[in-house]
């Protein structure tokens, strides 16, 4: 293997540690951040084209034995999810653009990062590749019904503006995949398979970067709205989380976790690369908190993990 593959190799082993220090040497070093702002949409694309590659077609059709169970998981997370959080801050708030952008989070695609992430703390990859998969594709035609028409929010942008860009982002990565796949061949991607996900990491790391762009300014203007901003992202995505693995528990606990690990953690690159700029700032402000959730969780939820997923002793 070459230093250049090994090093990846080694950056998808130690991958909770530089997403935890990544996110916040975005926010303590301006500069970078502000270096980084504009190539976010690049990179979004650039880390959905490498994990798209991860695919195993095998495997997935594997997956694709169990259409209930998948056509399930990706039910809830993009269609589910959604109506739950819009009930809940309904009921209880908050209300305003904060409770808006909890809403929108909640039909999100699940997290690109999310099959990367679910081999970090051990869980299973190949399933929350499929549903990562699946939602991101489908992702263009349930958000913007659901954000735009059903529940009547405001992002100044119309619904067939917002599936159009969508689709675009979402679209090119998977047609530039199926090019890298036919040329490179299955067997030269299976064996640099670590280094992707090692690629895949810090592609992460530069998108976290970029979106932390003026953040610290922000929480120096309005720390006490930032720190209250970051701790409804950790609730949002906790509970999300926590609710769909309870709700998929009866499958197995594999299976649950996965499931919960893929509802906490949504995409919000996708919004933040093709929402205008004319959107509520406070919308724009939450999804890049929300990085703070999506960064921490394989860090901070690893051990839990393990305990959860560990077979029980006879």
């Amino acid at each position: 293997m070459s230093p250049v593959f090994g090093f990846f190799a080694w950056s998808a082993r130690q991958g909770s540690w530089l997403l935890a220090g990544g996110i916040f040497l975005g926010l303590l070093v301006p500069p970078l951040a502000a270096a980084m702002r504009d190539v976010v949409t690049p990179t979004v694309a650039l880390l959905m084209t490498l994990v798209l590659l991860r695919v195993d077609p095998v495997q997935l059709l594997a997956h694709l034995r169990r259409p209930v169970m998948i056509l399930a998981l990706t039910g809830w997370t993009l269609l589910v999810s959604p109506l739950i959080a819009w009930t809940v801050v309904s009921a209880l708030g908050p209300h305003g653009p904060l409770g808006a952008a909890v809403v929108i989070m909640a039909t999100g695609c699940a997290a690109t990062s999310s099959p990367a992430f679910a081999r970090l703390v051990g869980l299973d990859g190949e399933i929350a590749l499929v549903v990562a998969l699946l939602s991101t594709l489908l992702v263009p035609f349930t958000a913007p019904p659901l954000a735009l028409g059903l529940l009547g929010i405001d992002l100044s942008i119309s619904m067939g503006a917002l599936m159009g860009r969508l689709a675009l982002v979402v679209l090119l990565p998977l047609l530039f995949s199926v090019v890298i796949r036919l040329l490179a061949g299955q067997a030269r991607l299976h064996r640099v398979g670590p280094a992707v996900d090692g690629a895949v990491v810090w592609l992460v790391v530069l998108y976290g970067f970029g979106v932390m762009d003026g953040m610290l300014a922000e929480a120096m203007a309005a720390p006490l709205w930032v720190l209250g901003g970051v701790a409804l992202a950790f609730a949002a995505s906790a509970a999300l989380n926590l609710t769909t693995a309870l709700a998929f528990w009866p499958a197995g606990k594999r299976v649950a976790l996965s499931a919960g690990l893929l509802s906490g953690n949504r995409n919000m690159a996708l919004y933040l690369a093709v929402l205008p700029a004319t959107t509520d700032h406070r919308i724009l402000l939450f999804f890049a908190l929300c990085q703070f959730p999506l960064f921490l969780s394989p860090l901070l939820l690893k051990p839990a993990y393990a305990a959860l997923a560990r077979p029980a002793r006879s």
